[in-house]
């Protein structure tokens, strides 16, 4: 389990500057952005480039996913011992400190406290219409357990289980007409990363082990996800069939003691062949 007491881990998730005048649980909802991707000539919608977001306790990053490019967005300020991240469709990053949740901004790691709770390991969002109607659902993993989180008040609801031996071992991420992806420990497995069903949180395949311990940060980008480990590594995922593929990416001026917690991205990033 990651971070010890902590319990939580997913994906702080990323807040745009601008903010929107609707409210989603009792806290003021960020403006929404248009989807990824634009319409070509041949009308056929070209899959743009974007950004996922990593982080340590303390420091925000960013990953252009054109360039695979690596880059420190600076130090969370408001908030410290930063747990994990989740980003809904919007992009605003919602970050738990394990008894806080936080909304943070997308280009300064600038802190607003939103609510108080207990927050669990593998935080996301799921899409949509996943668990409730036309509203997309704070996720995480206790354990196997699969729960639901009010971000008003941090309350969780057990939604189902993951099964096959498996607990979380890290975080998740999901993405609206495509697939949703855990990393677990379990039965012959240290980091493995599994796909499993957002509706139910039950296993649906093990894809295998990563080749990376502790990774404890996911986030998806126009097929592909990029996971962050303790070991301050950020490493490209590639599914080509039934076999997984890992790329290793540089982190500029890396310190030597960098330990990422967790990671996030929009649940509407496009999907590419991974659907």
């Amino acid at each position: 389990m990651k971070c010890g007491a902590l319990a939580v881990s997913a994906a702080v998730l990323v807040l745009g500057v601008a903010c929107a005048t609707s409210a989603r649980d009792g806290f003021e909802e960020p403006e929404k952005k248009p989807e990824p991707g634009f319409v070509t000539d041949g009308g056929r919608a070209d899959e743009p480039s974007g950004e996922v977001y990593g982080h340590s306790d303390t420091v925000l990053y960013v990953v252009d996913t054109k360039t695979h490019a690596v880059r420190e967005i600076g130090p969370f300020q408001g908030c410290t011992h930063v747990a994990d991240i989740a980003l809904d469709e919007s992009s605003a990053i919602y970050a738990s400190t394990g008894a806080e949740l936080f909304l943070i901004e997308n280009g300064s790691g600038r802190c607003t406290r939103i609510a108080t709770g207990t927050f669990p390991n593998s935080l996301s969002f799921v899409p949509a219409g996943t668990l409730e109607p036309g509203k997309e659902t704070l996720v995480g993993y206790q354990g196997s357990a699969y729960v639901r989180i009010d971000p008003a008040t941090g309350e969780t609801t057990k939604v189902g289980e993951l099964g096959g031996g498996f607990e979380s071992s890290g975080d998740l991420v999901s993405v609206r007409d495509g697939k949703s992806f855990l990393t677990v420990k379990g039965p012959d497995c240290a980091d493995c990363l599994v796909e499993f069903d957002p509706k139910t949180g039950a296993l649906v395949k093990n894809w295998g082990p990563l080749g990376y311990a502790d990774a404890y940060g996911l986030a998806f980008w126009g097929g592909e996800l990029y996971a962050f480990t303790e070991g301050g590594e950020v490493v490209l995922v590639k599914l080509d069939g039934d076999k997984l593929e890992t790329t290793l990416l540089t982190v500029p001026n890396a310190p030597a003691d960098l330990a990422f917690r967790g990671a996030g991205s929009t649940t509407i990033a496009p999907t590419g062949d991974v659907k």
